[in-house]
């Protein structure tokens, strides 16, 4: 099994989010950019330019796992709203369209873009899903691509104030509360990322032959 896996974010709440999801399945242990030995790049910024979330998340771990010569995980995640046609979808992170923002203030103002949006969207149309895509690039060149989704319901104000980003819109009608609500660890059971991050420990600790691709 890889004993390290380089994480391809500068997130810290997608970092933390992470390593405790692995901690958790028994992953390999994550070591983050700086850690690395990584310094921020401008040209990261150009990365991320692709229509879909696998060809996102596949474009940045194959960009730092040749920075870093490490076996690299990159994910590319968004919340797909049904009445939206799946926006905001690949532009989760910047739907609101500010620029100047980053954070806590970014993700604000992508809640209240998107609460303006469903402004007139009756309650039993409000339905969503998460989506992460988690793309693995490995020193020998082998690729490989998981995937993990969570449904939901876009409710018409915040709950909670766990998480990060649509976390406190997102509502889980089976847990009874959204990502804003419930605690790190029960969301690392069954949220997007946890799922498509339990399917990448697998992966790396078999070590399964398989072809360059595979889709889990």
């Amino acid at each position: 099994m890889t004993r390290r896996l380089l994480v391809a974010t500068r997130s810290a709440h997608k970092l933390r989010e992470i390593r405790q999801i692995m901690e958790e399945v028994g992953g390999p242990a994550v070591i983050d950019l700086s850690e690395a030995g990584v310094d921020y790049d401008p040209a990261e910024e150009e990365i991320e330019v692709h229509d879909s979330f696998e060809a996102n998340a596949m474009a940045k771990a194959r960009y730092f796992a040749r920075r870093s010569g490490m076996t690299t995980l990159a994910d590319d995640s968004g919340l797909c709203v049904d009445a939206l046609g799946g926006a905001p979808g690949v532009r989760s992170k910047r739907f609101s369209g500010r620029a100047d923002l980053e954070g806590d203030a970014l993700d604000a103002a992508n809640n209240a873009f998107l609460l303006e949006r469903l402004a007139d969207v009756p309650d039993d149309r409000r339905t969503a899903h998460y989506v992460c895509v988690a793309a693995v690039a490995e020193p020998d060149g082998r690729e490989r691509v998981f995937a993990g989704r969570c449904d939901g319901e876009i409710l018409r104000e915040p709950r909670g104030n766990g998480g990060f980003g649509y976390d406190p819109l997102f509502y889980v009608p089976e847990e009874g509360a959204t990502f804003g609500q419930i605690d790190a660890a029960r969301k690392n059971q069954l949220s997007h990322r946890a799922r498509a991050m339990r399917a990448v420990a697998e992966a790396l600790r078999n070590r399964v032959a398989s072809p360059d691709r595979t889709d889990g």
